[in-house]
């Protein structure tokens, strides 16, 4: 009786489960009425800003099943020959004009040669295409151009940045009248025009969308004509870069039209225009000191100017259009500029550090080697490693043709919060090398310039609190965006049916997701899908990313269900969600980044511990999730058996590992010279990096001949005092004559590279010296050839 019943139950759930009309009746049209309930309400704004970009390898981390093998099968991204030869030549010749300490602290601005230079080498037409009189250049070149020049002058690379990002040569590619593209953009690319762009106001900065400033559709006079069609703009905006030295300022607010002269539509929406900076009108403020930067930014105003309606990027067609044009152009641009600078920055900062650390003595031992120091150098190397990564694997998705909008997002926070940890470890190690400021400091400027990057682009906390998850559970999740688009379907029929459809496919995938991620919890990941060819060395890692891919869309969709439109507002547990897709993003980079660079057994300190520190990163972002997550305890018990059935198995970064990263970064070569490569390193003896590389080299050799020395005087057949010492040791033959004059070049090479900067008692007030020159170093040290140093020259890395 009891089975009959049993399977008559089943029969019923089956038809209703498996006859789509009965199912809709019955199931989806209620789940229908209650998703519209909980769906958060939607400004037109943040609709466009969902709507922008594509979605590309976040796509596959939202599936929970991530297919590895179409990851690696991307193609590496690579340099053209022209590309190259552009980085070796005008951007090398570019650093090498730049005195940072001159710019911020004399000048307050790039020298005007330098300007010329910018311009004359079509600096600011990157990304502008030839038959506009522009470069042409990929995302990558564009990125290790602004790398490259970063880590030489934050000044330098913000002014060459800004007009390849988000602004009017951008807009105009993508948006411009075929007339206002002839026009500009040659101009744009030789330099006579200087761009920016004004977006950001006092009252309206993360959300743009408020904008107060405004234009009025209107007839006025223009060239001698009384009735052109126009508009009268008023604004007020702050934070320009470019700003005060700009000739062409684009300009974002939103147009009305009241009298209805362009059709019965009122209110018209943001719109975009280009406006001369000599126009009457426009006032071009003073100048802002972001940290005491140098690089130009500053307000702009305008109250009733009048401009011409052929002015609206794009045209008529334009009007309107200007936040979905802003949001398509940023999910590439975010992409690119921000994370470049910090990857720069980050480079140079491990470049020296490990310089230092090996060069610096304290105790008769370089502070490399203490394990505080290891820590710290650890920290610097694998945040570096897994930057440049993320950096190059994003840059070659934009330039397969994808704008990656929640991966621009993810990109910009994470490579600017890495860098700022790298930028405080390095300052951490130099002590006060590094807090002197002067024209041998060549961290401090980072240091106080990375809070700019931060900032900009999207703050960071809103970035993690709100985009990041919020934008990407909804563009990258297979079934939200379908469920949101029949939820607000006019048509009922239809949106019952899709919605239908959706709501079936949505529950499967979170079922199997829950399947999948109690399975590879229970086994420790070891069953969950790997690519057989990346080496046994990094297989787990795949395994482990697939288990946490799972675990991601199941809280994903627990999230969604539970919090529904109120998610939106807690913002801590999004927040979570976040760090979680990042973290697993940027493992994907890392892995994809060994993969390409064919292997090599020396970077695998640097792998394993990003990878090992990722991880556990992304196993407190769970835990602290779940922690939190509303429900109660036994909701709360639920998650965490779904998703730690045996408990959390990630640590951090061993001592052991940590000692490795810190190894490589002490020891010139291949390795150390790949985690680097990209930024400025002179060769000049004169210059403070030139210096510290040559003391590297220096101080491998005579390290050596320093371990003899104190070898003989433990077993005492040398005296311990330093003249009786060497004179000892140069007569019994414990060292050579090079040698004694070896540890003579090392000791000034060390004192050149610890000395600091001063100046005079009244430095600042009044005009003044500049610091007293720098040490000379005798003939006998300017130079450590490959018989003393046994280690290639310092070069610049391409």
């Amino acid at each position: 009786m009891i089975s009959s019943v049993l399977l008559a139950l089943l029969v019923v759930l089956g038809v209703i489960l498996f006859v789509p009309p009965l199912r809709r009746a019955l199931i989806s049209n209620r789940m229908l009425k209650f998703f519209r309930r909980i769906l958060p309400q939607i400004s037109q704004t943040e609709q466009e800003a969902l709507d922008a970009g594509t979605v590309w390898w976040d796509g596959d981390l939202f599936s929970g099943k991530p297919d590895w093998n179409k990851l690696l099968a991307y193609p590496k991204p690579k340099l053209s020959a022209e590309e190259k030869s552009f980085l070796a030549g005008p951007v090398e010749q570019l650093c090498a004009m730049l005195d940072e300490w001159h710019i911020t602290r004399e000048l307050h601005d790039l020298p005007p040669h330098v300007w010329q230079f910018i311009k004359d080498n079509g600096f600011f037409g990157m990304i502008i295409p030839r038959q506009y009189g522009g470069h042409g250049f990929s995302a990558l070149a564009h990125s290790e151009v602004v790398m490259k020049i970063s880590s030489r002058s934050g000044t330098a690379a913000v002014s060459v940045m800004v007009p390849n990002s988000l602004g009017p040569a951008e807009l105009l590619l993508h948006y411009g009248t075929e007339e206002q593209k002839d026009y500009y953009l040659p101009r744009l690319a030789k330099g006579k025009e200087v761009p920016c762009f004004a977006l950001t106001g006092p009252d309206a900065g993360s959300d743009a969308g408020s904008i107060p400033d405004f234009g009025i559709v209107c007839h006025g006079e223009f060239n001698g004509d009384e009735n052109v069609l126009g508009m009268r703009v008023t604004w007020e905006k702050r934070y320009i870069t470019l700003g005060p030295v700009a000739t062409l300022l684009g300009l974002a607010f939103k147009l009305h039209d009241p009298d209805g002269l362009l059709g019965d539509e009122k209110d018209l929406g943001i719109t975009l225009a280009l406006i001369p900076t000599h126009t009457p009108g426009v006032n071009i403020g003073r100048r802002h000191f972001p940290l005491d930067a140098a690089f130009q930014n500053g307000p702009n105003s305008g109250k009733d100017v009048f401009i011409p309606m052929d002015w609206v990027i794009g045209g008529r067609d334009g009007i309107g259009c200007g936040w979905r044009m802003l949001m398509n152009c940023l999910a590439a641009g975010r992409s690119i500029s921000l994370p470049a600078t910090s990857t720069g920055a980050a480079k140079l900062a491990a470049r020296t550090s490990g310089a230092y650390s090996r060069v610096r003595v304290q105790f008769k031992m370089p502070i490399g080697r203490f394990e505080g120091v290891e820590e710290a150098l650890a920290r610097i190397g694998g945040n570096t490693y897994m930057m440049d990564a993320a950096r190059v694997m994003t840059v070659g998705a934009v330039d397969l043709g994808e704008k990656p909008s929640v991966i621009s997002a993810i990109v910009k926070y994470h490579l600017t919060e890495r860098g700022r940890q790298v930028i405080n470890d390095a300052m951490d190690i130099h002590g006060g090398k590094g807090i002197c400021m002067g024209p041998s400091n060549y961290l401090g400027r980072n240091y106080q310039h990375i809070p700019v990057s931060i900032t900009v682009e999207g703050a960071n906390i809103l970035t993690r609190s709100m985009i990041i998850f919020g934008q990407g559970a909804i563009r990258c999740h297979p079934y939200v965006l379908r469920e949101i688009r029949a939820a607000n379907d006019s048509n009922a029929a239809r949106a019952s049916v899709e919605f239908d459809r959706a709501l079936m496919g949505h529950i499967v995938f979170s079922i199997g997701n829950g399947m999948r991620s109690l399975l590879h919890g229970l086994t420790g990941g070891y069953l969950a899908s790997a690519p057989g060819s990346v080496g046994p060395e990094v297989q787990g890692y795949y395994s482990q990313l697939t288990r946490f891919s799972a675990a991601f869309a199941l809280l994903a969709d627990i999230s969604l269900l539970v919090l529904g439109g109120s998610l939106k507002r807690r913002e801590r547990l999004s927040a979570r969600l976040g760090d979680i897709l990042s973290m697993l993003y940027l493992c994907s980079a890392t892995l994809k980044r060994f993969k390409d660079d064919d292997r090599p057994a020396a970077d695998l300190p640097l792998l394993h511990w990003s990878m090992r520190d990722a991880l556990y990163r992304m196993q407190e972002a769970f835990d602290g999730l779940m922690g939190n997550f509303p429900g109660g305890a036994v909701g709360m018990r639920l998650l965490r058996f779904l998703v730690f059935p045996l408990g959390k198995s990630f640590s951090p970064p061993s001592d052991e590992l940590s000692h490795k990263v810190a190894k490589l970064m002490l020891t010139p070569g291949e390795a150390r010279d790949r985690l680097t490569t990209g930024i400025y390193v002179p060769e000049s003896a004169e210059e403070p990096l030139g210096i510290l590389e040559q003391a590297l080299r220096c101080a491998v050799v005579s390290e050596a001949v320093e371990s003899k020395l104190r070898a003989a005087v433990k077993a005492g057949r040398i005296p311990a005092q330093r003249e009786e010492k060497i004179t000892a040791a140069l007569k019994q033959r414990v060292i050579t004559t090079n040698e004694l004059e070896l540890m003579g070049k090392m000791e000034t090479l060390r004192r050149r590279v610890i000395m600091v900067d001063d100046f005079p008692a009244d430095f600042g007030s009044e005009p003044h010296a500049g610091p007293e020159p720098a040490e000379t170093i005798p003939e006998m040290a300017a130079e450590v050839t490959h018989d003393t140093a046994s280690q290639q020259p310092a070069r610049t890395l391409d």
